[in-house]
């Protein structure tokens, strides 16, 4: 079992920046993978961004790839998303998941645990 906090969202102005952080529980956070999703107003869930449990490896939707970077710090049991040149499409509730085992998954229906979101806003 995971418990998924997340932090850092707010208003920012279009090309500001923002640092979300998912804090989880539990002794095992290091062997799960870790995504972080939004969803906008209306609209489905979608991916943004996954790293897995090692950390070695990271993928990103098309839409976030070098703006966003995800990271992980396994000894304080935290992911971070890192957003950069934001522009008001970003505007969502983003949210932090987590999945276990050797896959990689983009679809939010093959990660076990969800953290409550947090509501990031862009202003033009």
């Amino acid at each position: 079992q995971v418990h998924l906090v997340e932090s850092g969202g707010g208003l920012v102005q279009a090309g500001g920046s923002l640092r979300l952080s998912c804090a989880a529980s539990g002794r095992t956070f290091s062997s799960y993978n870790m995504g972080w999703f939004r969803q906008a107003l209306g609209k489905e869930r979608d991916f943004v961004a996954l790293i897995r449990w090692s950390g070695m490896s990271t993928y990103y939707s098309d839409s976030v790839k070098g703006r966003f970077t995800i990271s992980r710090d396994n000894a304080k049991n935290t992911v971070y998303l890192q957003m950069n040149s934001l522009k008001p499409e970003d505007t969502a509730v983003y949210y932090c998941a987590a999945y276990g085992g050797a896959s990689v998954y983009v679809s939010a229906s093959n990660y076990a645990y969800w953290g409550q979101g947090t509501q990031v806003t862009v202003s033009s």
